[in-house]
């Protein structure tokens, strides 16, 4: 898996990926810890509604960045996003009151909302071979697991010398670092979109609407895509209970010191980090269908099983039965989200990659913008037993939809992930594009048309091959 970390470019990317999740890390546990200053008990219902406000952000802000994406240059809105987030996270340690919360998480998430897409859609590019690729989304899911593992780890160390309001300074520094390591990275020339003939309705829309859209029209238009927006929505009941009220449960459930509530969050990320390393081998004997769906139907028994804990009035063993919930979690979401960036790269075409992954990343914080404040709301006011009822009702539901709206006979779900681990793709021709279009960038000319051959898109320009 660390070969692909020969690759410049994608080396400077991964450590910046890293640098900057430590710092989100760091404050991360310093955000619980000051929602519980602020107000005690209700802490989970302040963290609920600041974790709406990030997905208003992120639901609203992607596709607006991605309707102006083609004129900007990636490397600077990376850099800029990133200096953006240093600003906002410095003001952080001087918030007193909720509201303040409330806007420095707009700002800050905005400006994640504008990074995140174009980093997922520049890794495509520089690492174009499918296992390369593969590697590369198994290093990006380990990267995020470590930062749930050790960012935890080192806030409870910190925690022991100083006050949680330092651990901000720590998200300031990797947000500073990660825009130094963007700065000094060769990215690959970017695609322009080109537009294209009137029977290509996709292209020859070329307003800022259809822009903004064009990622979700894929989305809604794709059987495997419908089903990932399903598997996020069973992604986001699990990750909203774990990180809206873990604080609630280590310091006002079991009534444990501060620097368990890293522990908590570590235990979600080391059951993700364990999935992580072991999908790239995985992934090259089974579907990316048989897993994600696996991971999906796993989260309703996970939820079950935290039922039985929060049911629970007492005794020892809740504390480790806690942990190993969390990283029963962690593993069940590590094996939808890792494979993801397969699913969306076969599905888009590369002019339309950057819009498909803001899609992805708009549209599923969109279940979030559903979860987070329903983890907290419920909780504080009806009791956690209430918050994981509700919860695990909606994974359950969202898993058996996925599996519905993602038959197994299913042509890229079977036939074409096969093909692609076998090396062997699809050859076909293209009538009436222009030469300077960007699909057939490298294609051969058969009669009036064009001839080529890769993966299956599921999009206008593919419809006649489908």
């Amino acid at each position: 898996m660390l070969t692909v970390l020969r690759n410049r470019t994608y080396r400077h990317l991964f450590t910046a990926q890293v640098i900057a999740l430590l710092g989100t890390g760091l404050a991360t546990v310093a955000l619980g810890l000051l929602a519980y200053d602020i107000a005690g008990a209700d802490a989970g219902s302040v963290l609920g509604t600041a974790l709406a406000i990030k997905m208003v952000a992120y639901v609203g802000i992607a596709p607006v960045i991605v309707a102006a994406a083609d004129r900007l240059p990636r490397r600077a809105l990376m850099a800029g996003a990133d200096l953006t987030r240093a600003g906002v996270a410095l003001l952080l340690p001087f918030v007193d009151q909720v509201w303040q919360v409330y806007v420095l998480i707009f700002l800050l998430q905005s400006a994640s909302a504008a990074f995140t897409p174009a980093f997922q859609a520049v890794i495509p590019d520089v690492l174009p071979k499918e296992r390369d690729y593969t590697q590369a989304l198994s290093m990006s899911r380990l990267a995020y697991d470590m930062e749930s593992l050790f960012s935890p780890a080192l806030a409870a160390a910190l925690l022991s010398v100083v006050t949680y309001n330092w651990l901000f300074t720590g998200t300031v520094i990797g947000f500073l670092g990660s825009a130094a390591l963007v700065v000094s990275a060769v990215l690959p020339k970017q695609v322009q979109a080109a537009t294209a003939p009137a029977a290509s309705v996709r292209s020859s829309k070329t307003g800022a609407y259809a822009k903004a859209t064009a990622g979700t029209r894929l989305f809604f238009s794709t059987p495997q895509l419908r089903s990932l927006l399903a598997m996020d929505l069973a992604v986001a009941a699990a990750g909203a209970v774990v990180t809206v009220n873990s604080v609630v449960y280590v310091r006002d459930f079991l009534s444990l010191s501060a620097d368990s509530l890293a522990l908590a969050l570590g235990a979600y990320g080391a059951g993700s980090m364990g999935v992580a390393l072991m999908l790239p081998k995985v992934l090259e004997k089974c579907s990316d269908r048989r897993v994600m769906l696996g991971g999906a139907l796993l989260l309703p028994v996970v939820f079950a099983v935290l039922g039985v804990i929060t049911a629970a009035h007492g005794g020892g063993w809740r504390w480790p039965a806690l942990l190993g919930t969390w990283a029963a979690f962690g593993a069940a979401c590590s094996l939808v989200l890792t494979p993801t960036g397969r699913l969306i790269r076969r599905a888009a075409p590369e002019r339309e990659r950057t819009a498909a992954f803001a899609a992805q990343f708009s549209l599923s914080h969109g279940a979030w913008l559903l979860t987070y404040p329903l983890a907290g709301w419920v909780g504080a006011r009806a009791g956690l037993g209430w918050a994981v009822a509700a919860l695990g009702v909606i994974a359950l539901a969202a898993a058996l939809l996925a599996v519905r709206l993602w038959p197994a006979g299913t042509r890229q779900s079977t036939t074409a992930a096969v093909a692609s681990r076998r090396g062997h793709v699809h050859e076909h021709e293209h009538a009436g594009l222009p030469a300077g279009h960007p699909h057939v960038r490298g294609a051969r000319r058969a009669g009036a048309g064009w001839r080529h051959s890769h993966h299956h898109f599921a999009d206008e320009l593919h419809a006649a091959h489908s």
